[in-house]
């Protein structure tokens, strides 16, 4: 997933030194494939966004295992020592607000692996914060919108950026030389 989103972004940086230059030079060639690269990452983004929301079930299916495997390999390192493991289950625990899987050991781990879950004032509270695992599913059937609130407002900004750069190209083919 690393490498997915660092060529992505090396993508993304390409796309804008081409609009950038290309309007800085006036250059109609750089700005048509300046275009033509939004056109592509708009349509990728629409299937990501269909397949995303066709196979909402496997990718919490799949972000479950992940955290499953990052809690086990959290558990098996020392309380001193940091890992991967111990940094991704920290980031799913604080933000979800939840800890542990669904199972008898993410049941009792608030009470032997402080250094896992986030901290509570008491030990009613410990009791109460739920699993992991539901906060997963909730966020992928509950929260789905807000996802797609987002991915449709980028969609909106890059429609925009294809109407103004194809404007500004046209302006530069239309225009009287100096």
């Amino acid at each position: 997933g690393i490498y997915i989103l660092i060529a992505v972004g090396a993508v993304m940086m390409l796309v804008g030194f081409l609009g950038c230059y290309g309007a800085i030079q006036e250059s109609q060639c750089l700005l048509g494939t300046f275009f033509t690269c939004l056109v592509i990452l708009f349509a990728c983004e629409v299937a990501a966004g269909i397949w995303g929301f066709v196979n909402k079930d496997q990718i919490a299916k799949d972000v479950k295992q992940f955290y499953d495997q990052a809690f086990q390999q959290a558990l098996m390192a020392d309380t001193s020592e940091t890992n991967n493991g111990k940094a991704v289950v920290k980031t799913f625990h604080e933000t979800l607000d939840c800890c542990g899987p669904d199972n008898a050991i993410g049941a009792i781990t608030p009470l032997w692996r402080e250094d896992l879950c986030p901290k509570k004032d008491s030990i009613m509270k410990v009791f109460e914060t739920s699993s992991c695992h539901r906060k997963i599913d909730e966020l992928f059937s509950g929260k789905l919108y807000l996802i797609g609130i987002a991915a449709i407002v980028v969609a909106v900004i890059m429609i925009f950026e294809m109407i103004l750069s194809m404007v500004l190209c046209c302006g530069i083919r239309n225009s009287s030389v100096y």
